[in-house]
């Protein structure tokens, strides 16, 4: 009857229902008014309902309402949504679980509750009675967008923290900077975003495609737009994460400032934006002008992000220039390290002890396991489970996200009809199978799996459109493995969440997004042979 997604953990239904008119209030205690806000703004368009503010609605006046409070004893983002003959009520453990409460009241209410004005002015707005028990099983429910490879405009990014709030995700990864773009405005170093967010031309589809788009392509985000971002994914209950990537897949920032690469291997002048995929041997030199440079960035950053966690990246650093380089093996034997992966791993403790300092953590691509983990970060484990097994046995918090599960740019279907065909295929109910904690993990070791993350690398979506066929409705199911209590993996009941999926694409088709319908491509989305053969195996990234 509810059609929810993500499912909630219990739901009783019962006859009846709660009916919203213009004579509907709208009331809020302490703690709710940030859900009444957003509640009022979106059901206010969709409906045209005014939901003018008033008392808690007890059913005594004959006229349905909406209550919404805090309830410190339901726990963090947990929330209780009662549906009866007083009205409805959502109750949260906190102000995030009113919120995710007054989301779920949302999709009872029907998919054009989602649309941005009222398409049909005669129609009756009702709720089910029902009562619906619910809290989220991890903290971390992420989603990484790459806006380094093809720049989203500032609108298409508050656009994806509402699909995420909708879809109760609560961490927005900021993908901000890589070889082929550097997107965030650093005001001590302005060559970032003058020189480093533009490349020239850009490689179109798979890095084996013939194909160019010929087209300058970038753009950044002043850190008035950053601000802007990180406030309204804030409103919403979204943490964002920053990520700057150090030492690899840097070439955008050596291109602007080419002392920052090894100028004793290479012609670091000569270097421009990257304009093709896969992994660039240009790397950062590790210096001292190098480190104090990244500070600069990072205390920028830091006052543009107030979250805990700042991502470093730390993968895919090739040590080739490293190897060849006098000044780095000098200072490899200045510094007493073994090797260059013990280099890398100098250079990740220098940006922990840094972050640490300064009240933040440090997270990065299991690649920071190389030469020994750095005290107190955490790991984001892509290429597989391996990585982020061997963290949480070693103590440190985890974020799954193998690129074997929940790399969204991967094909979604085996034939020649994806748009694409890149990586291994992964069906809506692989996404769906997948399990975040590993079963060899003892319950303590098990703990320290603080979530889990869906990510969305853009090298072959040139437009929102491509990135909202990629991610939906993939991210459904994703969002029900992070929020949801589901069985293990075999035993999850993919028919009834198919069956769910259906009604769910109504939303999605309110909401505006382009999706991949479950049965197959849309018929202008057939372009087989386009883009390149079919590649399996890992993209042409992490």
């Amino acid at each position: 009857m509810t059609e929810l997604i993500p499912a909630p953990r219990a739901v009783t239904a019962a006859p009846g229902e709660v009916r919203l008119t213009a004579r509907s209030r709208l009331y809020a205690g302490p703690g709710a008014e940030g859900a009444e806000r957003w509640l009022r703004t979106a059901l206010g368009q969709a409906t045209g309902l005014p939901l003018r503010e008033g008392r808690e609605p007890d059913g005594t006046d004959g006229t349905d309402g909406i209550a919404l409070r805090v309830d410190g004893r339901l726990g963090p983002e947990a929330y209780r949504l009662v549906s009866d003959a007083r009205g409805v009520l959502v109750e949260g453990g906190d102000a995030a679980g009113v919120f995710w409460g007054a989301q779920t009241l949302r999709q009872l209410l029907g998919p054009d509750a989602h649309r941005r004005a009222p398409v049909r002015r005669d129609r009756t707005w009702a709720v089910p009675h029902l009562t619906i028990e619910d809290a989220p099983r991890f903290r971390w429910r992420g989603l990484m967008l790459d806006v380094a490879r093809h720049f989203m405009p500032k609108d298409g990014v508050l656009r994806y923290l509402d699909l995420m709030a909708t879809h109760k995700l609560n961490v927005f990864h900021f993908h901000l900077t890589d070889d082929q773009g550097w997107r965030v405005e650093i005001r001590r170093h302005p060559r970032l975003t003058e020189v480093g967010a533009w490349r020239a031309r850009t490689k179109f589809g798979h890095r084996a495609s013939p194909l160019w788009d010929e087209k300058p392509h970038g753009g950044h985000y002043t850190q008035d737009d950053i601000r802007e971002i990180v406030a309204y994914a804030a409103e919403r209950h979204i943490t964002v994460v920053p990520e700057i990537d150090v030492p690899g897949h840097s070439q955008a920032a050596i291109a602007a400032y080419p002392e920052l690469g090894n100028t004793d291997v290479i012609d670091t002048t000569a270097l421009s934006v990257w304009d093709t995929w896969g992994v660039n041997p240009n790397v950062l030199a590790p210096t001292d002008n190098t480190l104090r440079f990244y500070e600069e960035v990072f205390e920028e950053v830091l006052d543009l992000f107030p979250s805990e966690f700042v991502h470093i990246g730390g993968d895919e650093c090739p040590k080739e220039q490293w190897r060849s380089s006098p000044a780095v093996q000098a200072r490899i034997a200045e510094l007493g390290l073994a090797d260059e992966d013990a280099l890398q791993s100098w250079f990740v403790r220098h940006f922990d002890t840094w972050l640490s300092a300064r009240g933040r953590r440090l997270i990065g691509w299991d690649e920071i396991l190389e030469g020994g983990l750095a005290d107190g970060a955490a790991v984001s484990s892509w290429r597989g489970y391996a990585g982020g097994t061997a963290a949480a046995r070693a103590g440190h918090d985890v974020v799954m996200c193998p690129e074997q599960h929940v790399y969204l740019d991967h094909r979604q279907d085996g034939g020649p009809d994806e748009p694409v065909p890149i990586g291994w295929v992964r069906t809506l109910e692989d996404v769906y199978r997948f399990e975040p904690v590993p079963p060899e993990l003892t319950p303590a070791q098990a703990a320290h799996v603080i979530g889990t993350q869906a990510n969305v690398w853009t090298e072959a979506m040139e437009d929102a459109a491509r990135v909202d066929y990629q991610v939906f409705p993939r991210l459904a199911a994703f969002a029900e493995v992070a929020w949801s209590a589901l069985p293990a993996p075999a035993e999850r009941d993919f028919a009834d969440f198919e069956r769910r999926t259906v009604a769910h694409c109504a939303r999605l088709d309110a909401l505006g997004v382009a999706y991949r319908p479950p049965g197959g491509p849309r018929p202008w989305q057939r372009r087989p042979g386009v883009l390149g053969r079919p590649i399996e195996g890992p993209p042409p990234h992490r």
